[in-house]
């Protein structure tokens, strides 16, 4: 099969699905090895970015999915319903950073980090579908451990966890003071 044709397979695919799809799903569909298929789908994105179109191909850990520039956002609004916007205090993004960077992480564990109860975040974190359940942790009572999706990537533009900022040890030690002069403030109220 001509690289063309493997090209029109998995934009096919990409467009039919909707959603993310795994690199080896895709590769078994042309029936070629991972290593091609990434280089297809590199060319497919590359002939999306040369054209003016409003289509681009995103990477997502080891998935790729078919999704709309970020600049025709103000257009999709138009004709669709108003996307719902996630509203993350500080409180729920303080858990989701502990859950990015500790995961999979119980809710003890987090509430150990920050100091108080953190089931209210944990919920809307679930809710908004940037976090999930990812199992059990082998211990008594076994606790559900948390880690981030897809829809979190997405969310914050990244490919994945490994393009997080780096914390250095100055920034960790600023963050547990900052929580423990916090959980000092909230119990002399």
């Amino acid at each position: 099969m001509d690289r063309q044709k493997e090209k029109a397979i998995l934009e096919a695919v990409l467009f039919t699905m909707g959603e993310s799809v795994e690199i080896e799903r895709l590769a078994a569909v042309i029936e070629e090895d991972k290593k091609t298929t990434r280089e297809l789908l590199w060319e497919l994105k590359e002939d999306y970015e040369s054209k003016d179109g409003g289509v681009t191909l995103m990477e997502l850990e080891d998935s790729y999915q078919m999704c709309t520039k970020a600049e025709m956002y103000e257009y999709l609004v138009k004709i669709a319903k108003t996307p719902r916007k996630y509203v993350l205090t500080d409180t729920i993004l303080e858990t989701l950073s502990i859950i990015a960077y500790k995961q999979p992480v119980t809710r003890a564990e987090i509430e150990k980090i920050r100091g108080v109860s953190c089931d209210h975040a944990v919920n809307r974190l679930v809710e908004f579908g940037l976090i999930a359940e990812v199992g059990r942790m082998d211990a008594p009572g076994r606790p559900l451990l948390f880690g981030t999706t897809e829809e979190f990537l997405r969310s914050f533009g990244v490919k994945s966890l490994e393009e997080l900022p780096e914390l250095s040890a100055v920034q960790i030690e600023e963050f547990k003071v900052q929580a423990q002069q916090e959980a000092d403030v909230q119990l002399d109220i």
